[in-house]
């Protein structure tokens, strides 16, 4: 589901260039299923699927496979177009170390969106 960030986020990408001081390691959950990003200076350096077993993380994205698949349509359905729209319904939680995630919530945004096929004309 994840696997593409390093293609949409990776180095010299114009999502890159948005969070240069950026450095972190962000856990992204669909349902049970885990994969670990790790930016480093807003370049997706590597997409790890899980499971883990201790796996460290500086900051968690998590929410429901369907939640998840209705958000990564093209056009995803009104509550399901944004990841604070997700979090407003109760469908997608944040945790650990925030500061990250909201100091750069619009390249997060971005880079989650960038995941979404192009729509069709």
């Amino acid at each position: 589901m994840f696997a593409d960030l390093m293609r949409t986020g990776g180095e010299g990408t114009a999502l890159a260039r948005r969070a240069r001081g950026l450095c972190a390691r962000v856990m992204l959950r669909a349902g049970a299923d885990e994969t670990l990003v790790i930016v480093q200076g807003g370049a997706v350096v590597s997409v790890q699927p899980g499971p883990f077993v201790m796996p460290s993380w500086d900051v968690a994205i998590s929410a429901p496979a369907e939640d998840w698949r209705l958000f990564l349509q093209a056009v995803p359905p009104p509550g399901s177009h944004d990841v604070m729209a997700l979090v407003r319904r109760g469908a997608m939680r944040f945790e650990g170390n925030l500061h990250p995630l909201m100091a750069n919530l619009m390249y997060f945004k971005l880079l989650l969106a960038s995941l979404r096929p192009e729509p069709a004309a």
